[in-house]
């Protein structure tokens, strides 16, 4: 294993990876654990009682967080005509059809974080599966991106929703905001999103549907969370 540095070396004796901490004690660890010189990231990394093998297991969706993400969102919306338009009025960042899709295609670009379509424009990027599936770009019903109404769509996802789908071990990760933020801000999007998740479990999936739960900063310590309080409603 590769030797980690002296500021890892430090702050990994703040956490014992042997308990589980309560929500309070978690955001306020997650803080004191994050060594990077820019705002990172805090997220919630879920162990999910599923089997990832199995089509009907699988868990896509969108979770709304109340106090956002802390990061700014570059939207691209696939649309035309009024729809276009809506789209550039709701704050969307990039907005067309085939000079767009001409660009991935051709150049693989994908210099934006959600990618919206109308409903009509998903028979011309189909052909775009292979640059953008791989990526978690490709605009889904099921994921709220392909949408009559992509001015609404624009408008949540600029706010805080943010698409999730579980890996290939069957976790999903969850960004619930900025090491910056205040902690009572960041609890309320760890327990909004935890409640949105618990009502994705699929009806094949037995057994508990939540497993473990750990918070980690973009460059720092995980830190395990209690699921037995009474906070938690979780599945």
């Amino acid at each position: 294993m590769p030797k980690r540095g002296k500021k890892y070396q430090e702050i990994v004796k703040l956490v014992d990876k042997t308990k589980s901490y309560s929500i309070d004690e978690a955001l306020e660890l997650v803080k004191k654990v994050s060594y990077s010189k820019f705002d990172g990231t805090v997220e919630m990394h879920v162990v999910l009682g599923i089997d990832p093998k199995k089509s009907d297991q699988n868990v896509r969706g969108t979770i709304s967080l109340p106090k956002g993400t802390g990061k700014k969102v570059r939207v691209l919306v696939f649309a035309e005509g009024e729809n276009a338009e809506q789209a550039r009025q709701a704050g969307a960042d990039y907005v067309g059809s085939d000079d767009f899709i001409n660009k991935i295609s051709s150049e693989g670009w994908t210099d934006f974080d959600v990618a919206i379509s109308t409903p009509d424009m998903m028979r011309k990027i189909a052909k775009l599966g292979k640059v953008l599936g791989p990526r978690g770009l490709m605009p889904s019903p099921k994921a709220g991106t392909v949408t009559e109404n992509v001015a609404q769509a624009v408008k949540d996802f600029k706010s805080g929703k943010v698409e999730i789908r579980n890996d290939r071990t069957g976790n999903v990760h969850i960004p619930i905001g900025k090491v910056s933020f205040a902690k009572e801000d960041l609890k309320e999007n760890l327990l909004s999103a935890l409640e949105q998740l618990s009502k994705m479990k699929p009806e094949s999936a037995k057994g508990k549907f939540i497993n473990k739960v750990v918070i980690a900063p973009t460059m720092g310590v995980g830190i395990n969370i209690d699921l037995s309080t009474e906070q938690l409603k979780v599945a």
